[in-house]
């Protein structure tokens, strides 16, 4: 029996679609906040492309059916009277869904816009759209090195491709601009070989080869929690990460998932993984931040260098000033931070020089000086110490108000800002609103910050326990803010003799000065989420845990709000990278 086999010769069809035939829609969206769920659109741009040409254009105002919180209308100058006349999004989706029909879909982090385009389909009774979709980010990621750029934000990758339109959280001029970012990266994906819409969408996903041959560095990892550090040949450290399971973390270092161009340039240098395995995924967490600090492995980006942290410094003389240092000492002075840079903490600086009149010159004030005031003086914003325009007593009033808005009452500077920036935006100066805006952030978000981490580090001891998954009980001894000792107790056994070993065999915390005194802030804020997590039981407390009344805590939801993560890219779980 002979079995005759036809050859037939593949059409171009099977071959995929041709980009250049390919029609896109690049679209992007303005909305009151970052949660689908929760907020509403309040502009929609849309650009159709197709061979480089544009097709057409759609661009509206939307009404979100409520107020625009004022920092949104700070970031992107559509206020309220903007949207009063403009279309809700029941009239203005069925328009949106006919111009993108049949095209390809193009957005900068997809996610969050075809989030919000989802969540109108389901409110307004359409099918979600199924059009192909494309994120410019992971092509980013996929085909450009760190050495051309050092993230894939709209704005940078803008100005890489000289884009002509210059993104201003403006839907349709951010449309455009990523019209501009995606022809460049395709023609970057030419010199890979990507014609088509098919390859496109391969390549983005596909492995590298260096992370096939290298998959067998995830062998000897143990199903454990624990922290993982990839090494090159020397042993230096590349990488170093933490996973609840350490082999399934590995594993997908070697996978398709595994898109950003640095760790696979790290796998390529790679020639080890060491694996250390930790009793609870607290100290795994807490050993990933020290292991970090000290090793500082360049493809890192996070908690590489924690002692470069500056603090805002009200200064013990006898006319108290702001001023920003390096270093918390043992003295009777206030601080606030610790600031990730020194232009944070020069931001917070500024909101509080508007709330409170402190002198802002730098130089020792003493009972005999005189000397004439500065312009400040004249504007209303310092009392002139200087030539005697305050006594120490008077002027001590100012530096008290200054000391409780850093340590215990975040109101009256969030009040003086908030109003500044009313005022600016009634008189249309958005970008002079948005510089206060991004001081009055700086402020509260490390007021609230040390303010949390404060009510812990003050605790000398704290021993709590959280649930395992085997039924049994994780135990951590904490000092000072510090993780000093983890354990998990079995399941049915008495929990005394293992409380008692475990606070026997913890590490002795000698603090130091400031509201960091025993371990950096980010250790400090991973115990504190541990504590809060649902379940967790505290077993011993020395001391009273409690944060203030009308502390900066309070006003953080409304600050974080105006910087809800638009064009920021995600991690695989959906976190904003920083």
């Amino acid at each position: 029996m002979v079995l005759v086999v036809d050859a037939v010769q593949g059409t171009f069809e099977d071959l995929g679609t041709p980009l250049s035939d390919i029609t896109f829609v690049v679209f992007d969206l303005e909305t009151t906040g970052g949660s689908a769920a929760e907020h509403a659109v309040t502009e929609i741009g849309a650009v159709k492309v197709r061979g480089g040409e544009v097709l057409g254009e759609l661009a509206t105002l939307v009404d979100p059916g409520g107020p625009i919180p004022p920092f949104i209308s700070v970031l992107t100058g559509i206020t309220d009277a903007m949207v009063v006349a403009a279309p809700k999004m029941e009239s203005v989706l069925p328009s949106f869904l006919e111009f993108i029909r049949g095209a390809t879909l193009v957005a900068h982090n997809s996610p969050f816009d075809m989030g919000f385009i989802k969540a109108a389909c389901a409110a307004h009774g359409y099918p979600p759209p199924n059009n192909p979709v494309l994120d410019t980010v992971d092509l980013a990621r996929r085909l450009l090195t760190r050495d051309e750029t050092p993230n894939c934000k709209l704005a940078t990758l803008a100005r890489l491709f000289r884009s002509s339109s210059e993104p201003c959280h403006r839907a349709l001029a951010d449309a455009r601009a990523t019209v501009d970012v995606l022809h460049g990266l395709i023609g970057r994906a030419g010199s890979f070989d990507v014609h088509t819409l098919e390859e496109l969408h391969s390549f983005v996903r596909a492995p590298t080869p260096e992370q096939r041959r290298k998959r067998h560095l995830a062998d000897l990892v143990p199903h454990a929690p624990g922290v993982y550090v990839f090494e090159d040949a020397r042993g230096e450290a590349l990488y170093i990460g933490k996973s609840t399971n350490l082999r399934n973390r590995v594993r997908s270092y070697f996978t398709a998932s595994e898109t950003r161009s640095r760790i696979r340039e790290m796998i390529g240098i790679a020639e080890r993984v060491r694996p250390i395995v930790c009793a609870t995924p607290l100290e795994a967490e807490v050993r990933e931040l020290r292991l970090i600090g000290a090793s500082k492995p360049r493809y890192n980006r996070k908690s590489r260098f924690p002692e470069k942290v500056v603090w805002l410094k009200l200064t013990d003389e006898l006319f108290p000033r702001l001023s920003i240092v390096r270093e918390v000492k043992d003295d009777r002075a206030t601080y606030l931070g610790p600031f990730g840079s020194t232009r944070l903490a020069e931001d917070a600086r500024a909101a509080l020089h508007e709330a409170v009149p402190l002198r802002q010159c730098t130089e020792r004030l003493t009972a005999r000086t005189t000397r004439s005031a500065c312009v400040l003086a004249g504007m209303g914003r310092c009392g002139a110490p200087c030539e005697g325009g305050e006594t120490p007593a008077v002027y001590n009033a100012h530096v008290e108000a200054a000391r409780a808005a850093m340590t215990v009452d975040a109101g009256p500077v969030f009040r003086a800002v908030e109003a500044r920036m009313e005022r600016l935006s009634a008189e249309r100066r958005y970008e002079e609103a948005a510089v206060d805006r991004d001081r009055l952030a700086a402020y509260v978000r490390t007021a609230a910050r040390m303010q949390r981490l404060a009510s812990l580090t003050r605790l000398p001891h704290l021993v709590a326990a959280s649930p395992s998954f085997n039924g049994g009980w994780e135990i951590h001894v904490i000092r000072h803010g510090r993780l000093t000792a983890a354990g998990v107790m079995p399941k049915g056994a008495h929990p005394v003799p293992y409380v008692d070993a475990l606070v026997a065999t913890a590490e002795t915390v000698v603090p130091g000065p400031g509201p960091t005194p025993a371990a950096s802030a980010e250790e400090t804020e991973c115990v504190l989420r541990w504590l809060e997590a649902p379940g967790v039981r505290l077993v011993q407390v020395d001391g009273d845990w409690s944060l203030p009344a009308r502390g900066a805590a309070r006003l953080k939801a409304r600050i974080d709000l105006a910087y809800e993560p638009r064009h920021r890219p995600r991690s695989r779980e959906g976190r904003p990278l920083r």
